[in-house]
């Protein structure tokens, strides 16, 4: 049986305009890759514990495009978007993210998926352009809501077997 692995992302800073996060989770890689892309799937896990999900729009292709808008508790909404450069399924999706509320820091995502024994280390790679747009990312709290978006995304993944 499937156990969840909560609040164990690792985030570090591989260079000045780098984040890399890390996570192993108790999924095989297509299951992880599966919520990852599926609409209805991310709507249950990426507002983690944050708010709700009221949208999440995929067009799963190189030159197609994704958006993401929640509800934050105390009724803020939130948006992001990008666009996909890259698609190997169940192993790396490379895609453009831009947080709405501050459109000019463009980040590069490099998704990559690895199974070892039925678990599945997650890491993504953020790119920003420049260190005052990684330190924005980082003061914006993203760790700790980030945390709790990994728990429902493994346990989105689990419940898929």
């Amino acid at each position: 049986m499937a156990m969840a692995t909560k609040g164990t992302a690792v985030v570090t800073l591989p260079s000045d305009t780098q984040i890399l996060i890390t996570r192993e989770f108790d999924a095989p890689k297509h299951l992880v890759y599966r919520a990852w892309t599926t609409p209805e799937l991310v709507e249950r896990w990426w507002a983690g514990d944050l708010g709700k999900v009221d949208s999440a729009e995929i067009d799963l292709r190189v030159g197609g495009r994704w958006r993401y808008v929640m509800t934050a508790e105390g009724g803020l909404v939130v948006g992001f978007h990008g666009e996909y450069r890259e698609i190997v399924p169940n192993e790396r999706i490379v895609s453009t993210e831009v947080f709405e509320g501050a459109p000019e820091g463009e980040a590069v995502n490099t998704l990559t998926l690895t199974e070892v024994d039925g678990r599945t280390t997650l890491s993504v790679l953020v790119q920003h352009t420049c260190v005052e747009h990684r330190d924005f990312h980082i003061a914006s709290g993203m760790e700790a809501g980030m945390q709790t978006t990994m728990n429902h995304l493994e346990a989105v993944a689990i419940s898929l077997a």
